[in-house]
């Protein structure tokens, strides 16, 4: 490994004095030096050693976010352990079963079923500080150095049925990502980045690293504080899906008197979609001054990713002065491309980092290749699923439709599984018309489904608990301006309006605030062709 290398440093060398890591839960924040991070997780690292844990062998965490995640994490990368995060949305309970399928050493898990089941290697999360406190001083750990096919994490997807498929993730990849980010956004002294995610997911783990390699703060919440926290901790920076972003923007359109206006994309950038007509708009100076309010007066930029972010989102926020950057990436592959300062195109995903190349097959879909790929296959999937996704060399077929256009920005169209073939043979990308749907202050989600290949069917979800006459009479309207703004053959003939929100909670959104499909349609599928209940096109 070259000396750029991230991961060997944060392992090799203690961060600079000066800054630090912060928890913030609802009734207070929890501080932390980087340099005592760094100390603490030596300290663990030595009781894990004491343990018998080895180099190669991994242990779980199933937990909310929180400090002791961090510290965890980070004892591991100083043995060479494997990190294996379990996503608490899909894991509810500590099941003993998990450390045979996974292969895991220990398993820390902060519920309550786990630390009480009196199973050996199952520890409860708040032994970390006890096991780090409890050892004497002047031991040291032997060095780890990490090569670039070394792997320090096992990533689970998050995908919407059956059993995740897991992969590993290699040194190379990560150190890859995290040099290509700080040489786009220059991540130093004075900021602090807002992370809010699962820690389970490893890229939320990568501003950690990023603060203790290249000297900033991080904050670290959970989805449900991250609203209270924003004006409390001041960041600088805030990495969040687009569902967080579309739901900030109602908040700060409700406290600054309505919807605001988006301003048409600027010369050359393409829109993700038609414009929408709405209703009356509100002084973009009262927009704006609520956007601080809600975010802090510190914001450098947003970050976001994960899933598409509709063009309304993007332009409101930038509109605010709120620069938010969109970029595109997978399990499979780390970050591809990411729009940034002095490369922005609203409507791409950005321009491909340096180490990916991407290519389109016949059919327009996405595939990608590392110079150090994340991995060569999955570790647990049905037979051929690896081969369907990755080749020999660990180009990746993302599953993703899109193009490149004449600057090397990326644009992604859809999922190849949403494209709609209909019994005519046309085919219907449907993103751009959820999207157009979900403009309305009404609407929160929309999934378009196809029924018997001739017409389509949109189930939404509302913004708000109960829906009454002035949200139908919303989303009727909205139906009617999304139908105008698009063919034919792309007319919604339905709306289903689900009863209540999709949440992660009730297994209709993914972690990453993703729609699960197959779920939704279960579900409300009896509620097609509703002629009472439903909302239908004029």
């Amino acid at each position: 490994m070259t000396e750029a290398s991230v991961i060997n440093h944060i392992v090799a060398e203690p961060p600079a004095a000066g800054h630090r890591i912060s928890f913030f839960r609802l009734g207070g924040i929890e501080h932390l030096e980087l340099t005592e991070l760094h100390e603490r997780a030596g300290r663990l690292a030595l009781a894990l050693r004491d343990l018998g844990i080895a180099r190669g062998e991994r242990i779980g965490i199933l937990a909310a976010n929180c400090l002791e995640w961090m510290v965890l994490d980070l004892a591991a990368l100083r043995l060479g352990v494997v990190t294996v995060g379990f996503d608490p949305a899909k894991f509810a309970t500590a099941d003993p079963a998990l450390l045979g399928r996974y292969g895991l050493r220990l398993l820390f898990t902060d519920r309550p079923d786990g630390a009480a089941s009196g199973v050996p290697h199952i520890r409860a999360l708040a032994d970390v500080v006890r096991m780090a406190a409890d050892q004497a001083g002047g031991r040291e750990l032997p060095p780890v150095l990490y090569a670039p096919d070394d792997v320090t994490s096992l990533k689970l997807t998050s995908g919407s049925t059956g059993e995740p498929k897991t992969l590993t993730a290699s040194v190379g990849s990560i150190d890859n990502d995290l040099l290509a980010v700080q040489e786009m956004f220059a991540h130093g002294p004075d900021d602090n980045v807002f992370v809010f995610l699962p820690l389970s997911v490893l890229q939320q783990r990568y501003w950690t690293y990023s603060a203790l390699r290249f000297g900033h703060d991080v904050t670290i919440s959970t989805y449900e504080a991250a609203f209270p926290a924003l004006r409390q901790i001041r960041p600088t920076v805030v990495m969040g899906v687009p569902g967080f972003f579309e739901t900030a923007r109602k908040h700060i359109e409700a406290q600054a008197g309505g919807p605001v206006p988006t301003a048409p994309a600027s010369a050359g950038a393409a829109s993700t979609g038609p414009a929408s007509a709405g209703p009356a708009s509100v002084d973009p100076d009262k927009a704006a001054a609520s956007a601080r309010r809600l975010f802090g007066d510190r914001i450098r930029y947003l970050w976001t990713g994960s899933a598409p972010a509709s063009g309304g989102t993007l332009r409101f926020f930038n509109g605010v002065g709120l620069p938010i950057f969109e970029g595109y990436g997978l399990n499979e592959t780390c970050i591809v491309a990411k729009n940034h300062p002095g490369a922005h195109r609203l409507g791409s995903v950005g321009r491909v980092l340096p180490g990916k190349h991407v290519t389109l097959d016949a059919e327009g879909v996405i595939h990608v290749r590392g110079d150090h790929p994340v991995c060569r296959g999955y570790e647990q999937a049905p037979p051929g699923v690896s081969e369907h996704v990755f080749s020999a060399d660990g180009t990746v077929r993302t599953n993703d439709i899109g193009h490149l256009d004449e600057d090397g920005f990326l644009y992604i169209r859809g999922r190849a599984d949403d494209v709609i073939v209909q019994d005519n043979g046309r085919k219907i990308v449907v993103r751009p018309i959820e999207e157009h749907m979900r403009a309305s202050p009404a609407i929160e989600e929309c999934v378009i489904f196809c029924l018997k290949q001739t017409h389509l069917v949109a189930v939404v979800s509302p913004t708000g608990d109960t829906v009454g006459p002035d949200e139908e009479k919303a989303i009727a309207e909205q139906l009617a301006r999304t139908n105008a703004a698009f063919g034919a053959e792309e007319q919604i003939r339905e709306v289903v309006v689900a009863r209540g929100r999709f949440t992660v909670e009730n297994g209709l959104l993914t972690s990453q605030l993703k729609p699960r499909r197959g779920q939704i349609l279960d579900i409300y599928l009896s509620e097609f062709n509703d002629t009472q209940g439903s909302v239908h096109a004029a």
